[in-house]
């Protein structure tokens, strides 16, 4: 069954709005784990408006020695270091997750929303790829279901991608579903051909998820907004137990 990690973001999001560390970001990443999600994935930014360099150090302590729990680490690999934030990569080679997601984010950006071009970022992408490599960390980056780029990724030595899905998402329900989710399908099986594993996240929820995880070769989904939104109204333990259980209906 495809495997769930829940990206924390919006409870660091939560507690940043006040002074001290309520919520607690570790206690909560314990409640997901306790209750069965595969992985915690966290996506630092540099302007630090919610996870902090701080909360991805306590996480990988907590995660390290937990068989069989991923972490997974996600962001600009170009952030530099400022105003206290080590920078993206050297964060990363400090923590040493068991993935690395790299996402081609803007500083400026509200959340990520484009997949990397690699026509544009090869010959950047490529030595920092292999950095993480070298490190025993896997490599996933962040794409859109587009062959000819994903051809071209295979190229770089990556390990997997993650499909960017806020368009599968933002088509639900509507006749444009059906050639994204096709799209989705053939991306999916390519990457299978390729040796390359398939990822996939981005408003991703329970009303959606159950279809998209029918596709071949997903290996992880990464939720975050839609299951802190569940959380709320069901409790966490009970909205961990709800995306497996929508999962395993893939």
């Amino acid at each position: 069954m495809t495997d769930l990690s829940i990206n924390l973001n919006k409870i660091s999001l939560i507690r940043n709005s006040r002074e001290g560390n309520y919520p607690n970001i570790v206690k909560h990443a314990q409640i997901c784990i306790d209750n069965g999600a595969d992985g915690i994935t966290v996506h630092p930014r540099p302007d630090q408006r919610h996870i902090r360099p701080d909360d991805v150090t306590q996480l990988a302590r907590l995660i390290e020695p937990i068989k069989d729990i991923e972490f997974n680490v996600e962001g600009n690999p170009f952030a530099s270091a400022t105003n206290g934030y080590p920078g993206f990569i050297e964060l990363v080679e400090e923590t040493r997750p068991d993935q690395c997601t790299l996402v081609p984010d803007s500083n400026d950006q509200l959340t990520s929303d484009h997949g990397f071009d690699i026509k544009l970022y090869a010959s950047d992408l490529a030595p920092i790829i292999s950095r993480l490599k070298n490190l025993g960390i896997r490599v996933s980056l962040f794409m859109e279901p587009d062959c000819e780029q994903i051809k071209l990724a295979s190229e770089l030595g990556i390990d997997r991608i993650e499909l960017y899905t806020g368009p599968y998402a933002s088509a639900w329900g509507s006749e444009d579903l059906e050639p994204i989710f096709l799209r989705h399908q053939q991306a999916a099986s390519l990457c299978e051909s390729l040796q390359i594993g398939v990822n996939a996240g981005h408003d991703l929820n329970l009303e959606n998820l159950s279809r998209f995880a029918s596709i071949k070769n997903l290996l992880e989904v990464s939720i975050g907004h839609a299951f802190i939104v569940d959380s709320i109204s069901m409790g966490m333990a009970c909205a961990v137990k709800a995306y497996k259980d929508a999962l395993s209906k893939g």
